[in-house]
């Protein structure tokens, strides 16, 4: 197929024509429609359907009413082993994607590794307190005022003020590997999209956000290839789009919101409004990017899609880790996440065995309460869009409750060793709820 490729404002614009004048055509009659039409276009059927979702312009036949689950890729460039000796991914299915399973016996209360955040996202008072200069801009420990070793944001002046100080040289030179772009004094462009950010509390945005401008300044350094290592790690998390997410969980899109959200994305780092902005973020965006990477942080059904993988792989407490992202859930889960670096990194994760775990075992965590019923339990796994689970403890408390008469408020439980009191406190520090 050849011919000119449209921008996404005008592929929009004609769908909606399109699909005004004939609401009830499927993808491929839309697709020879709107080629009839604009002649001079080269557009794939598959572009078509990703714009027409997100747009809530599709209408699904009997026969695309399938389950869609979350889409999961290996990523090979993934040192596993430099985490731990003990563990590896492993593909399951479809339906579960990936996961992480032991290659020898691991004992109770172990701790199988300990991960730093591929991208930082924490919660909004450590994201408060960073704002406000009194939490390390990069690692989220709080900063000594007094100390002669913090450095207050060298982009900062009096005119343009930049209120994040880190704790010493190491987190402001690792800060350059997503602070840039999100600067007050150098990208004044991203101030309305931090504040709608801060004011609405979506953390998946803040960590789209934070993702993307990592991404952007990877390609600016390009050092030790490591635009293709952190691309990697991006591509291989577990993805499903935002209005695959609201029909599994039966709630109605707010597009609105969505498209809002995106207009302020855009804005604060592709595309700002203003000469002076645009001025601005040009002094930190001299290298182009790649068209398919381009394509795939700012096409609108791209940002939805990256905002439904942040929603499935966030920790609630730290933001992205490559590893962890990797884990599943369990209704009784045999690890737990742990913020034991209150001191040094606060955002570091400590993976802790709850239970002995054998070898050839996979590593599970928890996503949802696991003292709650089972019906309570597969509802609010249904809203992270995972479907019913149907692991052996929820198989068995269904029977229970068909067989109290359909009451499930006695079919409780706590997880392994009756745990359920500490697991419950450490859920938030599984993934996170958004």
């Amino acid at each position: 197929m050849s011919g000119k490729i449209p921008s996404e404002e005008d592929l929009v614009l004609a769908l909606r024509s399109l699909k005004a004048a004939h609401p009830a055509l499927g993808i491929a009659k839309t697709q020879t429609l709107l080629l009839d039409h604009h002649k001079d276009w080269s557009v794939s059927e598959k572009r078509i359907r990703k714009i027409l979702q997100s747009e809530g312009l599709h209408t699904a036949s009997p026969n695309e009413t399938k389950k869609v689950w979350p889409s999961s890729k290996v990523n090979d460039s993934l040192d596993v082993a430099h985490f731990s000796k003990k563990i590896e991914v492993r593909v399951f299915d479809k339906a579960k994607g990936k996961g992480l399973v032991t290659k020898e016996d691991i004992a109770k209360d172990e701790v199988i590794w300990k991960e730093d955040p591929f991208i930082i996202a924490p919660e909004w008072d450590i994201h408060d307190f960073q704002a406000a200069g009194k939490h390390c801009g990069y690692c989220t420990t709080q900063v000594a005022l007094d100390s002669s070793l913090v450095i207050i944001c060298p982009s900062s002046t009096s005119e343009t003020p930049c209120n994040i100080r880190y704790c010493n040289r190491l987190c402001l030179k690792r800060s350059r590997a997503t602070h840039p772009l999100l600067c007050a004094a150098q990208n004044p462009a991203s101030i309305p999209l931090l504040q709608f950010i801060r004011r609405v509390e979506w953390q998946a945005l803040l960590a789209l956000t934070n993702l993307t401008s990592r991404i952007l300044l990877a390609n600016q350094l390009q050092v030790d290839n490591e635009l293709n290592n952190d691309w990697g790690v991006v591509k291989g998390l577990a993805a499903l789009g935002m209005e695959d997410r609201f029909k599994d969980a039966g709630r109605e899109p707010d597009r609105d919101t969505w498209k809002k959200c995106f207009e302020l994305y855009t804005g604060a780092l592709h595309t700002p409004k203003s000469p002076a902005d645009q001025k601005k973020l040009a002094k930190v965006l001299k290298k182009p990017l790649d068209p398919e990477i381009e394509n795939a942080l700012f096409e609108y059904s791209s940002f939805l899609r990256g905002l439904g993988r942040m929603s499935l792989n966030l920790e609630s407490h730290g933001g992205l880790y490559a590893l962890h992202s990797h884990l599943n859930h369990g209704c009784t889960p045999n690890i737990s996440v742990r913020h034991l670096d209150q001191r040094t990194a606060l955002s570091r994760i400590t993976m802790i065995a709850l239970t002995p775990i054998s070898a050839g075992s996979e590593l599970l965590i928890t996503y949802v309460n696991p003292a709650l019923g089972v019906r309570a339990r597969r509802t609010q796994l249904m809203e992270w869009g995972f479907g019913e689970c149907r692991c052996a403890r929820c198989m068995e408390e269904a029977k229970q409750v068909k067989a109290n008469g359909g009451d499930d408020d006695t079919i409780t439980g706590s997880g392994p060793e009756d745990g359920g009191d500490d697991l419950q406190k450490e859920l938030t520090a599984a993934l996170g709820v958004l």
